[in-house]
């Protein structure tokens, strides 16, 4: 699909009252360097058929005719009343959980109140699209008409998003989850597996202060990096591994698989959508901690091993591209 034809269709996504703020995506990704968030995430719907991430109908071009609308657990009542504004002035509209794991929605649901709530807004929409094929049946049940389960989309095409690094250049291993507060993330579990491939471990905190006491109290020996960081000094970073290892068990989209994807390297573990579909010899689901090391420590001694696995997740990531996602959106959007 030509930049000519995304523009036609494109897929504006609005967070009402978040935290991010808008960004116009009209030119595509970008650059890594520009202001603002980057393409990925729901960004990434955005930017692939070259829209807008909105926080209000105000940010909307007065060209849009297809929105997704991000659903928030405590912004139910406002996300139904910006559903009923978008669909009066014409435009048809998406819904999808912005907080979008297995985990992540059944704790939204989690009241009765909540459920009633989501019941009006997906009965209501014009579909849904899932970041994740796990809880599709949810929005179905919901009374959602009519949907699609597609996993959020990197800059696969775009050689300025490519981070990838000679294989001589990368040594030790990135821990790619940083909460030790959520439980899905197995965050200590992973620092602790870690450790046992004696190799030079980096692991990013997000409560600075907190954070970093707790690592500096393990017995191990660490680089410890304050998150967050701008995203291009962050894949730099990671780029600078052998392999990323996690041990995640969300069933999130599989950011951190994204990532390892522009870095050009193995995601170890994780349950995510993208650690399934592009790294399924390697994904934790099925494997034990102890299994999922053992890779680990394969990819980490064995060239050839590390070369193939890169090669099978390149492959196995065509249809995560930019260019297939705004086909597929293309005529979901019509």
């Amino acid at each position: 699909m030509n930049p000519e034809e995304s523009r036609m269709v494109s897929l504006h996504v609005m967070n009402p009252g978040g935290r991010d703020a808008s960004r116009a995506f009209l030119n595509g990704p970008g650059h890594p360097n520009d202001p603002g968030h980057p393409p990925v995430n729901f960004h990434a719907y955005a930017a692939c058929t070259h829209g807008v991430f909105a926080r209000s109908v105000a940010d909307l071009p007065t060209t849009a005719r297809a929105v997704l609308l991000l659903l928030r657990a405590k912004h139910l009542t406002k996300a139904e009343k910006t559903l009923r504004t978008l669909q009066k002035a014409g435009l048809k509209v998406l819904i999808s959980w912005k907080e979008s794991g297995a985990a992540q929605v059944a704790a939204a649901l989690s009241e009765r109140s909540r459920w009633l709530e989501f019941q009006k807004i997906a009965s209501a929409s014009d579909g849904f699209l899932s970041a994740v094929p796990d809880i599709e049946t949810i929005y179905r049940a919901a009374g959602c008409p009519n949907g699609l389960s597609l996993l959020t989309p990197y800059p696969l095409e775009f050689p300025e998003w490519i981070f990838e690094i000679p294989l001589s250049e990368r040594q030790g291993v990135f821990i790619g989850t940083r909460e030790f507060d959520i439980p899905a993330r197995n965050h200590l579990l992973a620092v602790c597996e870690a450790h046992g491939l004696h190799e030079r471990i980096t692991v990013m905190t997000t409560k600075t202060i907190v954070g970093r006491r707790y690592l500096e109290s393990l017995p191990f020996d660490l680089q410890v990096v304050d998150a967050p960081l701008p995203y291009a000094q962050y894949l730099r970073l990671m780029a600078s591994h052998r392999i990323v290892f996690q041990l995640a068990s969300g069933a999130v989209p599989g950011e951190v698989a994204g990532d390892a994807l522009l870095c050009g390297m193995p995601c170890v573990g994780g349950n995510g959508g993208t650690d399934r579909l592009t790294f399924p010899d390697l994904r934790g689901f099925g494997r034990s901690p102890h299994d999922l090391r053992t890779l680990a420590a394969w990819l980490l001694n064995d060239d050839e091993a590390w070369q193939q696995a890169c090669s099978d997740s390149r492959n196995n990531a065509a249809s995560l591209g930019f260019d297939p996602t705004a086909a597929r959106l293309a005529g979901f959007c019509q």
